[in-house]
Parts: structure tokens; C-alpha cells; sequence
């Protein structure tokens, strides 16, 4: 039998059920944007890579208003969301070279919102032949670098890119 260690998501198995607080404000209040995964700070959102990502690079865009639905935040704050995402699209194509993206808004629990009440846009990357054996068969993924090492890579591109 062949094993696959994933220590990381020990994190998850033991803090899922221990904040106290919605993660992504506590994270925007927090003094430590590295260890907190936050790369670029917006006057409206910030973007931040996602703890448990679908893929290398999985990112998202939250706004520092702790709302729950899309019509409740300002024009300006919608207007920099898209803009934002716009420009993570470009960053994550110079870093990972995906062949696509998935990029979306779950509304909802039983929409797949994992945080339901602090709305947030997932950007994606998506590659040719991206879904193998393990995500089929063991429902598993495999993520070729560490969450440190992608926190570098795109906040590098980032602010090399001059977003």
C-alpha cells in the first residue's frame, strides 16, 4: 500500500471547529499578512490564498465588509472585486501557466459555501488532465508545492506585475 502524507491538513482536522470569529476578518484584523496568506491589500478586498486549495494557486478575493450576499456591498467595492480578480487572472497566468480558470461565488451553504456568511470569489487555475486517479478514485488531490511556496510565488508576480 502506498501512503500519501499531507501533514499540512492536520491544521484543518484539529482547528475546523475552533474559531471563534469568521477566519477571513480575523485574518484581514491580524498584523501578519505571510502567515495569514494575504498577498495584496485593496481599499475594499484583499487577496488571500485558500488554506485547503482545489489546485496550486487557488486564491480568493474578500472584501473587508463581513456581508453575505453580492448586493450588499457598495458599487466601489464591486467595482474593485472584478478588477482585482482581473488582475489575480493575469498574475496566476505569469506564475502557473494554466490552461483556464474556474472562477466563482458559492451564495450560500447549500450553494458549496464553506463560509457562508463573509461572501468571497474563488479564482482557480485549471490545467489539461488537472483531475487524475486520486481526485476520482480516492478523492484525494495531489498539490505539487507547499502553501509557503506558493504564498512566494504569487505575491512576488504580484508585486512584480505592479497591481
Amino acid at each position: 500500500m502506498d501512503y500519501l502524507w499531507t501533514p499540512w491538513r492536520m491544521k484543518y482536522i484539529q482547528d475546523r471547529h475552533t474559531y471563534d470569529g469568521c477566519i477571513f476578518c480575523l485574518a484581514a484584523e491580524a498584523n501578519n499578512d505571510e502567515e495569514n496568506l494575504i498577498f495584496f491589500r485593496g481599499k475594499h478586498v484583499f487577496l488571500i490564498l485558500n488554506t485547503f486549495p482545489y489546485t496550486s494557486g487557488h486564491i480568493m478575493c474578500v472584501p473587508y465588509a463581513h456581508v453575505a450576499r453580492l448586493y450588499d456591498l457598495t458599487q466601489e467595492t464591486r467595482i474593485e472585486m472584478i478588477e482585482v480578480v482581473s488582475k489575480s487572472v493575469q498574475v496566476l497566468q505569469l506564475v502557473y501557466e494554466p490552461d483556464g480558470f474556474n472562477i466563482g461565488l458559492n451564495l450560500g451553504e447549500q450553494a458549496g459555501a464553506g463560509i457562508a456568511d463573509h461572501l468571497h470569489t474563488h479564482i482557480v487555475p485549471r490545467w489539461s488532465g488537472d483531475t487524475n486517479f486520486m481526485s476520482a478514485l480516492a478523492n484525494t488531490r495531489v498539490l505539487p508545492e507547499t502553501l509557503p511556496q506558493a504564498y512566494q510565488r504569487i505575491k512576488n508576480a504580484w508585486d512584480e506585475f505592479g497591481a
